[in-house]
């Protein structure tokens, strides 16, 4: 039976996610003490290491390849170590060295699309803040007045990218209908611009209801 797009989707997502750990966090923790990523319009890398994913590719330093064979070939290639970031998070290592590599570009692009519309949508509205893409969730956020904004590639709540309002204590009401806040599912037929009007718009909404309601 063929694969659906749910199945296809979810398999690029982890492996991404488990690229962005253990190919460009980890080896930056070990060299530079920190896992922030950064976002940009095709993919992401080290904000303080030249390791990063662009569309179907791996750069580093002085060299590329294609996301191909395994993850552990990957890192040889650009000289570092595959292994996520050790005793930052808790369970760490989402992808085995070992694995066989089947990111599809379409998918990666959607992903790609949907990070960087939620990262100009943060600057947009958090001026003074730099939207980070944290390596542990997959997701590209800011906390501000201790209220995390962000958009996330997808997870066990909700399997595709969606933006996510998520107060440190909990509120109640319609607008909060996630365990951890509120979300907004992101429409994969939406291009960079409409996107960043929607999540735009519904960051808004978040930051009425939490200015207008008491927790």
């Amino acid at each position: 039976m063929a694969e659906g797009f749910d199945q296809r989707y979810e398999r690029t997502r982890v492996q991404l996610h488990g690229l962005a750990e253990g190919l460009i966090a980890g080896p930056q923790y070990r060299s530079a003490g920190t896992i922030r990523l950064a976002v940009y319009a095709d993919g992401f890398g080290g904000v303080v290491s030249p390791l990063s994913i662009r569309g179907g590719r791996f750069d580093w330093v002085d060299g590329s390849a294609p996301l191909a064979g395994t993850p552990r070939e990957l890192a040889r290639a650009a000289g570092v170590d595959f292994g996520a970031p050790e005793d930052v998070y808790s369970a760490p290592g989402l992808l085995d060295a070992e694995t066989t590599l089947a990111v599809e570009e379409g998918i990666a692009a959607l992903i790609a699309r949907s990070h960087h519309a939620g990262s100009q949508a943060l600057r947009q509205l958090f001026t003074e803040h730099q939207p980070v893409l944290w390596p542990e969730h997959f997701d590209v956020a800011v906390s501000v007045a201790e209220v995390n904004y962000g958009v996330s590639a997808g997870d066990g709540y909700h399997p595709t990218p969606y933006a996510y309002v998520g107060p440190w204590k909990p509120r109640t009401g319609p607008f909060w209908n996630a365990p951890f806040g509120a979300a907004y599912p992101l429409h994969s037929d939406h291009d960079g611009a409409d996107l960043v009007t929607d999540i735009v718009e519904f960051f808004e909404q978040g930051r009425a209801e939490l200015e207008g309601h008491a927790p």
